[in-house]
């Protein structure tokens, strides 16, 4: 069974956290070996590190860390994403304070029950768990857990805004030096954008678009895209030559779009009075891909595929279609029969002396 891109998308935003806690579990665990000498000074409360405890540990310590991201990503960033930046903050701890305490609760006495080897039940683990609860350890422990949840919602927050992919390629090192590649590009327009935002007022318009690449999400990631620049109201979608030619995914993530402001046009006249369209073009060729920028470091795609792009979705209100495709990018496709396309020929491009051949494209009803 293959795995879909949405949940590959989510099992790589959740691993990190699972290997930033171990990580730190190991260098906490090795800073406090190193500075007791491997000797336990309050056997009384503190645990002593044998072999199955390390192993114990290690494999609790990831796997909170994979339960405390996935928490994060799934649940809380949806109940708190609302808040100011304060009141989220303060939300989180809170939570986040208590979930340790019930961890410890249930990891403390499992631990203690390795190293003693009897029953997590017997009155020696539940005595030396009292003592563990007044000793300094506790306090220190309840610190290793917040600078690791620290790290790990740094890591996200970054990630959320960066993009998954875009950071995993910085910490790589895949675009440290510029190499050219071959990939398709989207270039998507509002329609009537300026009337919708005249009459909506900016507030209620940024609200507006907000939602509106809000409901990209899923046709991006199911189709392998990946958001390569918001820009007002357009926004440039970009994939790898090869995932954007598999299963047509370039063309179907276009009507997977569509499809998705369709089934949300009742929720978009309730809450704007209007429900957006947008047209599209697409086209492929060589970028050369790479890190720019001294105060601020962004990953950008040079070539004049992108201007060919962006000319070729200016052409839709010319034509009255909502996608026009490149031939070049057509000749690579393999459409199954829902799809009519119809050719229109070839056209100059303003600021370019050749013309580009183009095909618009429908679905059979």
């Amino acid at each position: 069974m293959e795995i879909s891109p949405k949940t590959k998308r989510n099992i790589g935003r959740v691993i990190p956290f699972g290997v930033i806690w171990l990580l730190v579990g190991w260098f906490i665990l090795f800073i406090q070996e190193v500075a007791s000498g491997s000797q336990n000074v309050d056997s009384n409360a503190v645990i002593s590190l044998t072999s199955k405890v390390f192993v114990f540990a290690s494999i609790s310590v990831a796997l909170l860390g994979l339960l405390v991201g996935y928490v994060e990503i799934f649940w809380l960033n949806k109940v708190f994403g609302n808040r100011s930046l304060a009141k989220e903050i303060a939300a989180k701890v809170g939570f986040y304070i208590l979930f340790f305490l019930v961890v410890m609760l249930l990891l403390y006495p499992i631990a203690a029950s390795i190293e003693l080897e009897v029953s997590p039940f017997h009155e020696r683990v539940w005595e030396k768990f009292g003592n563990w609860v007044v000793s300094m350890d506790f306090y220190s422990t309840m610190g290793s857990l917040l600078f690791s949840l620290f790290l790990s919602l740094f890591y996200s927050e970054i990630s959320e805004n960066l993009g998954y992919g875009v950071l995993t390629n910085f910490f790589t090192g895949k675009y440290h030096k510029p190499v050219e590649e071959k990939r398709i590009f989207m270039f998507l327009d509002m329609k009537s954008s300026t009337t919708i935002a005249e009459n909506l007022g900016h507030i209620a318009y940024f609200e507006l678009l907000k939602t509106y690449y809000a409901d990209f999400s899923d046709a991006i990631i199911n189709n392998y895209g990946e958001v390569y620049q918001y820009i007002g109201d357009e926004i440039v979608i970009s994939w790898a030559y090869e995932d954007g030619i598999r299963n047509n995914n370039c063309l179907r993530c276009f009507f997977d779009m569509k499809d998705s402001l369709a089934r949300k046009a009742e929720r978009y006249q309730k809450e704007f009075g209007v429900t957006p369209t947008f047209k599209a073009g697409l086209h492929y060729g060589k970028v050369t891909t790479g890190e720019i920028g001294a105060l601020k470091k962004e990953i950008i795609f040079t070539g004049d595929v992108l201007n060919t792009t962006a000319r070729i979705q200016g052409l839709c209100n010319m034509y009255k279609v909502d996608v026009l495709v490149s031939k070049a990018l057509m000749d690579k496709l393999n459409l199954p029969p829902k799809y009519h396309t119809e050719a229109l020929g070839s056209t100059p491009l303003r600021g370019r002396e050749e013309t580009v051949e183009l095909v618009t494209i429908s679905r059979a009803n």
